[in-house]
């Protein structure tokens, strides 16, 4: 299956051309036929004699109506190009011309219509000048016939020259990314609401949900649309591949009402998961020779993408603007979101002077650089470099090609990976013995620490990441230094805001004990203990709390938590409002005496008293 589109200068025979070729009359209006004029979009098919069957999209060829010429032409294989012998080459000739060479369509056939009007010498006359001004554009070396539709003269070979035509143009690629550029909506019996257009990207099937992008003002969100009725040429199918003129009959999903005003020429269906659609793209542009003017950022321009009609804001990059004849970098602003990507081509249309000036190639549909800075090309690997890390879904909607992830979801550009390594090897020394925490990481980061493990540069042992055969060394610890700095006096946990897992460490290795919740170092309990087996070693009788908190240079607050370790560490007892000795009292190094591991301690319990 191919689509043709016509193209050529008002009255030129382009829609009878067709209604000769197909027996269909494209002119579906009665202000069309009323006319004979066409005003819009017409549709034809049929089989070619070798079975291919070829779908025509015929445009008006009357500058008032340019816009719908442009719509036509979005998504077509190659064309159909006529000149009326009578008339010879006219203005709309020229600019459909340039139209196409524009939006890339990349061959085509020229039918001399009305050669049954004109003599031979008139006829070769003609034929010689279109071959002259087609060439060095892309319908250069064209066949050229001459026909004459009313008499059926020229047709067979018209037939024969564009099954020459289609059988070297390259079929429609399926690349399971369907997109339908909506060129007509209107209510039909039985199916609601049906919308055309020229399938490309990928294959639809009755039951699909796909978004309606842009979605109905003001709010412009996608709208989820299910595919109810499924036709070809009139023929209900139930599933249709890229390439086919379609017409679905649509309702909206969900509870939601379809309002079929909302749905008009220029917006697109596409799966929603694939696309992300956009209102700015960069893009190259090819100014037209006969361009009135240079672009530049002032002036009105209109852009003319998929089958839409879009007043743009413009910006030339890396110049002020783009000469006539020559090629240039742009930034176009668009009104409203539309499901674009990388190849998509557009005309350009200066809206003043009523010209068409040039168009190109849409090149980046997400920029993330400033425009003095961007240099965008259709090359997926700048798209990651600029990006740095990016989701691999989120890059199969950007460049319509999927690349499997390097690290954890992202496809990561390799310079970014290798300044993310070095700086989390830095910082993971950096952390010393505690090593670096995984929790404190965001998840770019982790999936560097897991890379840098699985190739021995890193080891990850709870939650925490450590230079592989570094010995866990926590006496630098600076929370345990902290206590140490003021062993009767320590600081809590909570405005020091030590790491839960890093305490345990500590508490684990036994260079910080807890009672009570709060902590104190290791020496400080040494400490602490000598301190009190002096005073025991003077009062066996047992002393005070007051008396403990003087030896020790503390406040109560401090004074009674040790106290209560010194308890459960069985150095001390506490017998009424005194401590007595524990079984694990030390003896005295100075002082009165020693105090007795075990006389006098052993009864009594700790009492019920209350530290004084």
């Amino acid at each position: 299956m191919h689509v043709l589109a016509t193209a050529g200068h008002v009255d030129h025979g382009k829609s009878t051309l067709v209604r000769a070729l197909t027996g269909i009359d494209p002119d579906r209006l009665a202000e069309e036929k009323a006319r004979g004029l066409t005003i819009d979009l017409g549709f034809a098919w049929t089989t070619l004699p070798s079975g291919r069957q070829v779908s025509f999209v015929d445009v008006p060829g009357h500058v008032r109506f340019l816009k719908n010429m442009r719509a036509g032409v979005g998504a077509v294989d190659a064309c159909l190009f006529t000149v009326a012998a009578t008339e010879g080459w006219k203005p709309q000739s020229e600019e459909h011309l340039r139209i196409l060479e524009l939006l890339s369509v990349g061959g085509g056939v020229v039918a001399l219509t009305k050669s049954g009007l004109v003599d031979p010498g008139r006829l070769v006359e003609v034929a010689g000048d279109v071959r002259r001004r087609l060439g060095g554009s892309a319908l250069a070396g064209a066949e050229v016939v001459p026909t004459d539709a009313p008499t059926g003269q020229g047709l067979e070979v018209l037939t024969g020259a564009l099954e020459a035509l289609l059988a070297t143009t390259p079929e429609a690629a399926d690349r399971g990314r369907p997109r339908l550029w909506i060129d007509r909506c209107f209510p039909a019996a039985g199916a609601g609401t049906v919308v055309t257009g020229t399938l490309s990207g990928g294959r639809v099937a009755v039951g699909d949900e796909l978004a309606l992008v842009p979605g109905p003002a003001p709010a412009r969100r996608p709208l989820i649309l299910r595919v109810r009725t499924l036709q070809n040429h009139r023929r209900s199918r139930a599933e249709v591949g890229p390439g086919h003129r379609v017409a679905l009959g649509v309702a909206a999903a969900g509870h939601e009402r379809l309002d079929r005003a909302k749905v008009e020429r220029g917006q697109a269906l596409v799966r929603p998961d694939q696309w992300a659609p956009t209102t700015v793209v960069d893009a190259s542009l090819q100014v037209l020779a006969a361009a009135p003017a240079p672009v530049a950022r002032r002036g009105a321009y209109q852009a003319y993408i998929g089958s839409g009609e879009h007043a743009v804001r413009l910006r030339v990059l890396g110049a002020t603007a783009v000469e006539p004849g020559s090629c240039g970098l742009v930034r176009l602003h668009l009104p409203v979101p539309l499901a674009l990507q990388p190849g998509d081509r557009y005309v350009l249309r200066d809206a003043g002077r009523a010209t068409t000036v040039g168009g190109g190639e849409v090149l980046d549909v997400a920029p993330v650089l400033p425009a003095a800075r961007a240099m965008p090309d259709r090359s997926v690997d700048r798209v990651v470099a600029e990006r740095r890390w990016v989701d691999a879904d989120l890059l199969a909607r950007l460049t319509g090609e999927r690349r499997p992830p390097d690290l954890g979801r992202w496809v990561v550009d390799p310079a970014a990976l290798a300044e993310d390594r070095r700086r989390l090897e830095e910082a993971t020394v950096a952390a010393g013995a505690v090593g670096l925490d995984l929790a404190g990481l965001s998840g770019r980061e982790r999936a560097v620490v897991g890379d840098l493990a699985s190739r021995g540069r890193l080891t990850v042992r709870d939650g925490r990441a450590h230079r592989p055969g570094a010995p866990v060394d926590l006496t630098s610890h600076p929370f345990l230094r902290a206590l140490e700095a003021a062993p009767f006096a320590p600081p809590d946990v909570a405005s020091f805001g030590v790491d839960r897992l890093e305490l345990r460490q500590l508490l684990a290795a036994g260079l910080v004990v807890e009672r009570d919740g709060w902590h104190f170092a290791a020496s400080a309990l040494a400490r602490g203990t000598q301190l009190v087996a002096e005073l025991l070693a003077r009062s066996p009788e047992g002393v005070t709390a007051s008396a403990v908190r003087e030896r020790l240079g503390t406040t109560r607050k401090y004074a009674l938590p040790f106290l209560s370790l010194l308890d459960a560490e069985g150095i001390t007892r506490r017998r009424g409002d005194v401590r007595v000795p524990g079984p694990r009292l030390p003896a005295a190094t100075e002082g009165g005496g020693s105090a007795g591991r075990t006389g006098g301690a052993t009864g009594g319990g700790t009492g019920g008293g209350r530290d004084e």
